[in-house]
């Protein structure tokens, strides 16, 4: 019961393996969608993707999130899942959402705290950097 009262990290290591994979199962479940055609011709659709480049735009998003979901939950090369997860759920949060990350963009915007969280730290436990690179204890 002591270690639960005191300022020490319990289990770090663990939890943050555990968040980062369902970050980027949750990552990679969002960014299936650019293989459903009609779902993507709506968000091309938004006002936010009018233009010429609104196709390129919408695929490039959906695209970076499923390479970003991929990438976190392997661990394998987090740190650059972690950057595509934060530009692109920021530019939702901020462009899309027109930064309303307090109300309404909610969702996108923990994605990209979330995004900072696997910049920071790493990928930590149960991935492939660390069987490669060798993991830090925290």
């Amino acid at each position: 019961m002591y270690s639960f009262f005191s300022p020490s990290p319990i289990y770090l290591d663990t939890i943050l393996a555990i968040l980062r994979i369902t970050l980027g199962l949750l990552m990679v479940y969002h960014g299936l969608e650019v293989f459903d055609a009609e779902l993507m011709t709506g968000y091309q659709g938004w006002d936010a993707f009018k233009g010429p480049l609104a196709k390129l735009m919408v695929y490039a998003g959906k695209s970076s999130e499923l390479i970003s979901g991929i990438l976190l939950t392997l661990g394998l090369f987090t740190r650059v899942g972690a950057l595509l997860c934060i530009g692109t759920l920021a530019y939702v949060t901020f462009f899309v959402g027109q930064g309303r990350f307090w109300y309404e963009e909610q969702h996108p915007f923990m994605f990209v705290l979330f995004g900072v969280l696997f910049l920071f730290s790493g990928a930590g436990k149960w991935s492939l950097d660390g069987w490669w690179f060798g993991v830090k204890k925290i």
